[in-house]
């Protein structure tokens, strides 16, 4: 374990999902810590996407901004929100010139999937249908989140490409969930990690699915074809149960004829991004925002 970063560890919230309720208000107190970000060189504006039901999203724009990502909050598919994203959006923004449209999609298990994917999908829809009037290329419109928010990104990825969707430049997922049926030998093995334990991974899949059996847009990684899909980014972190799910998923993506980027972070766990004086924080947010600058710009 990075040492600035164990410092921390004892700072971070139980990983708890068996209550929904109270792990939102425990996210939602932490992400009111944070320092109110910087957006002044930007508009921001809250719109609501209309959609069965409708979506809200937020709009990060920065001046001269012409590429955009739709972007997807974490939190197990349960926790998380327009307002606890704020600071990882605006800093999305900020340091990689980009729109960036984040996405307040319904949680489980209020709402089981397929709603998340639904509401991303719609944004998504409606972000290249009104590219015009957003300012944004059409052409240059990524998907892209952290931990569940990344997988349903690699989901919408997927369902943009089997429907003939709106085309998608880039890919780019952060420490994603990918697998419901965590059988690798992370997820064997990380079983009590910080801040993302194998109990809270089962929990987030329990929840988001309910009972029905996973598809590959609820679990990618079940996907048998990931051909013909966007150049992707894919980072994960060492000790953490869904790294090796991220590392296979980078090499079928590979495999499949897929451009890749993939970065396995030493010594960092799920989250500790969010450390933001740890220089190896500082250097995972920089190569996120570096990587999506050069997709968009392309």
């Amino acid at each position: 374990m990075d040492p600035e970063l164990e410092a921390f560890i004892p700072l971070f919230p139980e990983a708890d999902l068996t209550d929904p309720v109270t792990a939102r208000k425990k996210l939602a107190g932490l992400a009111a810590s944070v320092p109110a970000p910087d957006t002044s060189n930007m508009e921001v504006e809250d719109r609501t996407v209309p959609a069965d039901p409708h979506v809200p999203v937020r709009i990060y724009r920065p001046h001269g901004a012409q590429g955009a990502i739709i972007w997807l909050h974490g939190g197990g598919f349960v926790m998380g929100d327009l307002d606890t994203e704020h600071p990882w959006a605006a800093r999305i923004a900020d340091s990689c010139g980009a729109t960036v449209i984040s996405v307040g999609y319904r949680l489980a298990p209020e709402h089981r999937f397929p709603a998340a994917l639904d509401d991303t999908y719609a944004v998504l829809v409606w972000a290249a249908e009104h590219a015009a009037e957003l300012g944004i290329d059409p052409a240059r419109i990524a998907v892209g989140g952290h931990s569940a928010g990344a997988g349903i990104a690699a989901a919408v990825a997927l369902r943009a490409r089997d429907q003939h969707g709106p085309p998608i430049c880039f890919q780019l997922m952060n420490q994603p969930g990918l697998d419901d049926r965590q059988e690798t030998w992370s997820a064997r093995n990380f079983t009590d990690t910080p801040w993302m334990t194998r109990d809270k991974v089962i929990a987030a899949w329990r929840h988001y699915l309910g009972s029905q059996p996973a598809s590959p847009y609820a679990a990618p990684a079940r996907a048998d074809d990931l051909s013909g899909l966007p150049p992707a980014y894919i980072a994960t972190a060492e000790f953490c149960p869904s790294r090796d799910e991220g590392i296979e998923y980078a090499l079928r993506l590979l495999q499949a004829g897929v451009s890749v980027e993939l970065h396995q972070w030493a010594g960092t766990f799920h989250g500790s991004q969010a450390i933001l004086s740890a220089e190896v924080s500082q250097r995972q947010i920089a190569e996120l925002a570096a990587a999506l600058r050069h997709a968009l710009a392309e």
